[in-house]
């Protein structure tokens, strides 16, 4: 290759493989008479040598000698081992079939030696090179994203298809993923097609970032995106993939001049039969995508395979609602000290302050929040093990756990401030619990104070995931007379129909709409169609997640009704509101 092609400093290597020494003589003698640059010849006697050369030391074109045979096998053979190298045939004798065999089996050209010159020669080199770098550009757009330079379906269908060979040979399972971006489209209608693409760049180049160089991750069609891993072993080190996938992408990233988060549901197939067809093998990860979206999404779900008798072909496997676990968190060890924590009395309930903004603003209750102070980690956030109480069922007993130390702190607050409410967060496990209304009814007796100061918190998605029983424990609960909230609104597609028909009477907005209004208060839309649907509905609306004056004002704004958030103050221990109470 030219100096100016090749880089400044670095020469062109150019291998000679020919079993006479005198004719690779001169033929190297001509080349470097004609070639501008510096220049790296070397020389080989035998294909096998030829290929070891290019594996030890790479090189920038390959003139093969036609006497080795068969040719087309020689030619093939270099190739293997230098794909991006051009390979350039001399031939004794001009011979068209041999010329269409060579060309057919890449080479990028064939001279005859007799008619060989210096010029010729060097002229033939540059071209070979210049053709093997279009046919690699060429290649590249043909199997990789032009957006995000990930590979595409077919190069991605490819590599499955070797890794399932692979899998043949070797008995071990390869493991397919399916990811979507959740609320794709809204990204796109709200803040415009451009931050759809910097979702999915910033997306790529993190996932690209977590995997191995035998891993691959692929944009397979529009904001979806496929991962394959071989060497996995089993569904658990499967999970701890998916759920770092998953965290990866819910780090903030810069849209539209603001910091944002986004969420993605994930399906993953864990395939153990290498002769499922590739196209199964994708298809029942989308499945598990799409069930990991009916859940509610920002989340992932295991594809299991059940019997024909059964209707459904998939089965729920724990899974992770976002925000998702450091992976440090994951550790065996931490379940059954989890399940101690109870009895040994190392839960701690923290409360994060609710304040009124349709006026002027007023201290109106208090969020509880439950913490581990962990006898070896120290205090230990929600998003570090709520998870995996959620995966094991503690979430039941420890939810229990925190409604009646909220219930019993709001009696003692109650005696300074009468108009004091507590909320607490009510998980899908604990909705789908029972014994969830015996359990309540009897705090509250024992509490010995109207329901309606306790206001408990339901997600959308948690409603989502399963709505005939959200419905049915919603209007239990709802007779029992607390306050029910819909809570995280904005992270699912809840229908206005459906909302319009729960037996709620507040509506929490999540902290990712809020985290979308800009220093101006310029991108509100979420927020605002959020308060006007509330206000449309009858209910009380209340953003969370609120951290500057300007959020702040532009929520007055919009009329929403609460707030809460860093602004006001993080959540605090019992003894802290107490000084929060005594200062509002």
């Amino acid at each position: 290759m030219p100096q100016e092609q090749e880089g400044a400093g670095k020469p062109a290597r150019v291998l000679l493989v020919m079993d006479d020494p005198r004719a690779a003589l001169m033929v190297g003698e001509m080349i470097r008479s004609a070639w501008r640059g510096g220049l790296v010849i070397s020389q080989t006697a035998s294909v096998g040598d030829a290929m070891h050369e290019l594996l030890d030391h790479g090189a920038t074109c390959v003139l093969l000698d036609l006497p080795f045979e068969p040719p087309a096998d020689a030619i093939e053979y270099l190739s293997s081992a230098a794909p991006h190298t051009p390979i350039i045939v001399l031939a004794g004798q001009p011979d068209e079939e041999t010329e269409t065999t060579a060309v057919r089996a890449g080479a990028q050209d064939v001279l005859v030696t007799a008619e060989l010159t210096p010029a010729v020669l060097a002229r033939a080199i540059r071209h070979a090179i210049e053709r093997k770098r279009t046919e690699a550009t060429l290649a590249l757009q043909a199997l990789h994203d032009p957006l995000t330079a990930l590979p595409n379906r077919a190069l991605f269908l490819d590599r499955l298809r070797v890794a399932l060979d692979r899998s043949r040979r070797m008995g071990t399972p390869v493991v397919v993923m399916f990811l979507d971006v959740d609320r794709f489209k809204h990204i796109n209608d709200s803040l415009g097609h451009a931050a759809g693409d910097v979702v999915l760049t910033v997306l790529a180049d993190r996932f690209s970032r977590l995997l191995r160089p035998m891993d691959t991750v692929a944009r397979f069609g529009g904001d979806e995106f496929t991962f394959l891993f071989e060497g996995v072993d089993g569904d658990q080190e499967a999970a701890l993939l998916a759920e770092r996938i998953c965290e990866a992408a819910r780090l903030p990233m810069e849209l539209a001049g603001a910091q944002r988060s986004i969420t993605v549901s994930c399906g993953v197939n864990v395939v153990r039969d290498p002769e499922t067809p590739v196209e199964d093998t994708v298809r029942d990860a989308d499945a598990a995508m799409y069930l990991a979206k009916d859940l509610g999404g920002a989340r992932y779900e295991l594809y299991v395979e059940i019997p024909p008798a059964d209707p459904h072909p998939l089965a729920a496997v724990p899974s992770l609602a976002a925000p998702l676990p450091p992976i440090e968190s994951l550790d065996a060890d931490l379940e059954p000290a989890l399940r101690v924590a109870l009895d040994q009395a190392e839960l701690r309930v923290h409360y994060q302050p609710r304040v009124s903004i349709n006026g002027e603003t007023g201290l109106v209750g208090f969020e509880a929040l439950v913490r581990w102070d962990h006898p070896e980690h120290g205090l230990m956030e929600p998003v570090e093990f709520i998870p995996l109480a959620e995966r094991t069922g503690l979430i039941v007993p420890i939810g229990a756990w925190v409604i009646e130390q909220a219930l019993r702190q709001i009696g003692l607050w109650r005696r300074s401030r009468p108009d004091m409410t507590v909320s607490v967060n009510l998980s899908r496990r604990q909705l789908e619990d029972a014994e969830l209304l015996d359990r309540l009814r009897t705090a509250i007796d024992r509490a010995g104070y109207d329901p309606s100061v306790l206001c408990l918190e339901v997600s959308e998605t948690a409603v989502a995931a399963a709505p005939e029983v959200a419905a049915r424990q919603l209007a239990a609960l709802h007779d029992l007379g607390v306050t029910l909230a819909i809570d995280d609104y904005g992270t699912g597609d809840t229908p206005r129909e459906h909302l319009g028909q729960m037996p709620v009477q507040v509506l929490k907005i999540d902290r990712t709409l809020v985290a979308g209004i800009g220093p101006a208060g310029d991108d509100a839309t979420g927020v605002r169609a959020a308060v006007e649907l509330g206000h449309a509905l009858g209910l009380s609306v209340v953003a969370e997640g609120v951290e500057t004056d300007a959020q702040l004002a532009a929520l007055r704004e919009l009329g929403c009704d609460g707030a809460q958030g860093y602004l006001f103050s993080q959540p605090v221990s019992d003894e802290g509101v107490v000084g929060l109470l005594a200062l509002r």
